[in-house]
């Protein structure tokens, strides 16, 4: 119990300093979209690229909607959905 909440604190430290909020960013199941290719974030870490879903229906780990019907796993919102338009909405 205690190096669970010790784990979690460390996320929410991590966050803070990164700059971003304590988000945890899983990554979708990529049976679900139309694409499968990773870009390097300015962070480093690697990150989905915006895909299409088969279903239509938002996957896990999107953290915005972008105007071309994208959906977006960027960790930051800085250029988030910049070569789709923009973004139409941001996901919780």
């Amino acid at each position: 119990m205690l190096r669970l909440r010790l784990a979690a604190i460390g996320c929410v430290i991590a966050g803070l300093v990164g700059g971003a909020t304590a988000r945890e960013f899983r990554e979708p199941n990529e049976s679900t979209l139309d694409r499968h290719g990773h870009y390097q974030s300015r962070d480093g870490s690697s990150v989905h690229q915006p895909a299409h879903t088969l279903d239509g229906l938002k996957p896990d780990g999107a953290s915005a909607r972008c105007l071309d019907g994208t959906w977006s796993f960027s960790h930051t919102h800085r250029g988030t959905c910049s070569r789709h338009g923009g973004v139409a909405s941001w996901e919780e």
